[in-house]
C-alpha cells in the first residue's frame, strides 16, 4: 500500500497523476511497466495517451481502475481520481468510485461482455450494484442509455446477446454501460483498434459529443495518430514505461520534439494516390480468375424456428496476375474476410469458379485439392490465435512442409533462414510463440506461410491490431517479399490507408458485393461509388502535420 502523498489537486483536474511507478514481476526484461510518470486530464477534456504495445499505456489506465493483475502493483506515486487517491484504497472504497466517479470502455468488448447476459441485463447490472433504482426504471434507464449511444431499435437491442452484435454494436453497449452512473471519467482503452473506418469514425464522433454533451473528461488511449488528430485536447507520449513528451494536440502533432514520436508520426500510414511500380514478371496471364462466386451462411430451420440466410459472397470476380497485390477492402460485414476463406477452400463456395492457374479449385474435394494447398497459403489476422502455443517456432514452420514430403533436415534449415529473413534471430526457433511481442509474431505467421514457396498469398487483416510502427515493418517486408519472390497477393483489410501503400489493385465490398474496383490513384482520388467516398471521408482525423487525408471531391 503507498500512503502519505496528499498533494493539492487543481479544481479543474479531475485526473491527477503524480510520480507513478508500477513494478513487474521478477524475471521480466523491464524492471517497471510504468517508471515516475506524472500528468494531469483536465475536467471536460480529452487527453490520449499514444504509444506502443509495451509503453505501459494501458497499465496505466488500469491503476487508475484499480484494475492492476496481482503479479503487478504500484510501489511509489499517486493517482487522484476527482481529489481522492485511489492508490492503496480498498477494494469496497475502489469499487465505489468505478462506474459513479470513473468508467471504462475496453478495446475487445466481445471478451468483456458477458455472452450468457443479454445487453440490456448487464446494464442493468452495473446499476443494480450500486443501488440505483428499481427494476422497472434500470430497464427504462437503459433503454435510454441504448438510444443514446445510437443502436438502432433500442428495444429489439435490450434483449440481444453480445453473439448477435456486430463489434460496432458491442462497442456501443460498452458505452452505454460505462455512461450508466453518469460518471465523470472515462477511460478508453483501444475502443477502435479493431473497427472498420466508418464505424470507427461512428464510435469517435459518438465519445466526443457524449464528453461535449455531459461535460466529461476523457483518458483515450491509442497507438493511433490519426485519432489523436481527430478528438485529442492534449496528448501524452509513451515509451517503454516512460512519458517522453507531453502537450496539446496542436502541439505535438505539428512540433514534435522527441525522436520517438517523430517515428511514431512518419510510421502512420497515408493515403498516397500514388499506383505502385508494377513487377516485371514473365507471364501476364492470371495466377487466379475468380467468376462470379457466391457464398451463402444458413442457419437455425429447425422445427422451432425459421432457416436464417445471410448472403455473405454474391457474384464476385476479378483477377489477378502474377507479382501483384489485390487489396479487398470494407466494413465488417461486407465480405471479404468469407471471401478470402472461400478462395483458400476454408469455405466451400455455393456457386461460381476460383481459377488456380487454369484450373478451377472451386469444386475439389479436400483430398483433391491438397496437393496444390502449399501453393495457396495465408496469413491470419491474431498470429497469437494461429499458432500452436505448445509447440516451438521451428516445429510450427517445419511440420506443413515435412508433411507434404520435404525431409526434416532441409525444412530446418529453410525455416532458420526464412526466420532470419523475416528479421528474427536464430535462438527463435527453439521458442514458443508466447515468448514473442505481436508484431514477431506476425513475422513468424508470414514465415510459416512462405515455408510453402505459395504462388498466392492471402493476407486476412495481417496489420490491422499491430502498432503503426509494427504496422510498417510488416508491410515493408511484404512488399520485400513480394519483389524477391513474384509471390501474388490478396490483401484483406478494413483500413484504407494501409491498402494504398501495398496495393496494385483495390476491390471496394459491401454486402457481399464488388462495388467498385481499381487503383490506388482512382479509389482514392476519383472515386466513383458512394460507399467508397463515404470509406475514404471516414478516415480518422487530420493526418499528423495538419494536412486531411485525401478525400473525394476535396
Amino acid at each position: 500500500m503507498v500512503a502519505g502523498i496528499h498533494a493539492v489537486v487543481p479544481h479543474e483536474v479531475a485526473l491527477s497523476v503524480r510520480d507513478l511507478t508500477v513494478r513487474l514481476p521478477e524475471g521480466m526484461e523491464r524492471v517497471h511497466a510504468v517508471e515516475n510518470i506524472s500528468f494531469d486530464l483536465k475536467r471536460g477534456q480529452i487527453l490520449c495517451i499514444i504509444g506502443e504495445s509495451g509503453s505501459g499505456k494501458s497499465v496505466t489506465a488500469n491503476a487508475a481502475m484499480g484494475l492492476l493483475p496481482r503479479v503487478i502493483h504500484v510501489s511509489s506515486g499517486a493517482i487522484q481520481l476527482d481529489g481522492v487517491n485511489v492508490v492503496g484504497l480498498s477494494y469496497d472504497r475502489l469499487r465505489s468510485l468505478r462506474g459513479r466517479v470513473v468508467s471504462m470502455i475496453f478495446q475487445d468488448p466481445l471478451s468483456a461482455l458477458n455472452p450468457l447476459m443479454t445487453a440490456g441485463a448487464q446494464i442493468d447490472e452495473v446499476m443494480a450494484a450500486h443501488g440505483v433504482g428499481t427494476p422497472q426504471t434500470r430497464r427504462s434507464r437503459a433503454i435510454e442509455l441504448l438510444t443514446e449511444v445510437g443502436l438502432p431499435d433500442p428495444e429489439l437491442m435490450y434483449h440481444q446477446y453480445p453473439f448477435r452484435l456486430s463489434g460496432g454494436q458491442r462497442q456501443r453497449v460498452m458505452i452505454a454501460m460505462a455512461l450508466a452512473l453518469e460518471p465523470m471519467i472515462l477511460i478508453a482503452d483501444e475502443p477502435t483498434t479493431a473497427l472498420d473506418v466508418t464505424t470507427q469514425a461512428q464510435i469517435l464522433e459518438l465519445i466526443r459529443d457524449i464528453q461535449r454533451r455531459k461535460g466529461m473528461s476523457v483518458m483515450f488511449i491509442t497507438h493511433d495518430f490519426g485519432v489523436v488528430a481527430e478528438i485529442a485536447d492534449s496528448v501524452v507520449v509513451m515509451e517503454k514505461g516512460r512519458i517522453v513528451e507531453q502537450g496539446s494536440a496542436e502541439q505535438v502533432l505539428k512540433s514534435p520534439s522527441h525522436p520517438y514520436t517523430k517515428r511514431l508520426i512518419a510510421a502512420v500510414p497515408r493515403l498516397t494516390g500514388k499506383d505502385r511500380t508494377p513487377l516485371d514478371v514473365a507471364s501476364n496471364e492470371p495466377i487466379l480468375k475468380v467468376e462470379g462466386l457466391v457464398k451463402t451462411y444458413r442457419s437455425g430451420g429447425t422445427l422451432f424456428g425459421k432457416q436464417r440466410i445471410v448472403p455473405a459472397v454474391k457474384d464476385v470476380s476479378f483477377e489477378l496476375a502474377p507479382g501483384r497485390t489485390l487489396g479487398v477492402v470494407g466494413e465488417s460485414g461486407s465480405g471479404k474476410s468469407s471471401l478470402g476463406r472461400v478462395l483458400i477452400k476454408l469455405l466451400d463456395s455455393d456457386g461460381g469458379r476460383i481459377l488456380f492457374e487454369g484450373r478451377d479449385i472451386a469444386g475439389l474435394s479436400e483430398a483433391e485439392f491438397r496437393p496444390l494447398r502449399p501453393q495457396i497459403q495465408m496469413i491470419f489476422q491474431d498470429p497469437f490465435a494461429s499458432l500452436n502455443p505448445r509447440s516451438t517456432i521451428g516445429h510450427i514452420l517445419t511440420v506443413g512442409p515435412v508433411a507434404h514430403g520435404t525431409p526434416y533436415v532441409q525444412a530446418r534449415e529453410e525455416a532458420r533462414a526464412l526466420l532470419a529473413h523475416v528479421g528474427l534471430d536464430a535462438g527463435a526457433f527453439g521458442r514458443y510463440p508466447h515468448e514473442f511481442s505481436g508484431g514477431q509474431r506476425q513475422r513468424i505467421g508470414i514465415a510459416r506461410a512462405l515455408m510453402f514457396k505459395p504462388k498466392l498469398l492471402v493476407a486476412d487483416e495481417a496489420v490491422s491490431a499491430l502498432d503503426v510502427s509494427i504496422q510498417a515493418q510488416i508491410l515493408k517486408l511484404l512488399d520485400q517479399i513480394q519483389r524477391e519472390t513474384g509471390v501474388s497477393m490478396i490483401f484483406i483489410t478494413h483500413d484504407l490507408r494501409v491498402a494504398s501503400q501495398i496495393c496494385d489493385e483495390i476491390a471496394v465490398m459491401q454486402k457481399g458485393r464488388v462495388v467498385e474496383r481499381g487503383p490506388p490513384s482512382q479509389i482514392f482520388l476519383d472515386p466513383q461509388s458512394a460507399y467508397t467516398r463515404e470509406l475514404v471521408a471516414a478516415i480518422p482525423g487530420e493526418q499528423p502535420g495538419g494536412t486531411r487525408p485525401v478525400a473525394a471531391n476535396g
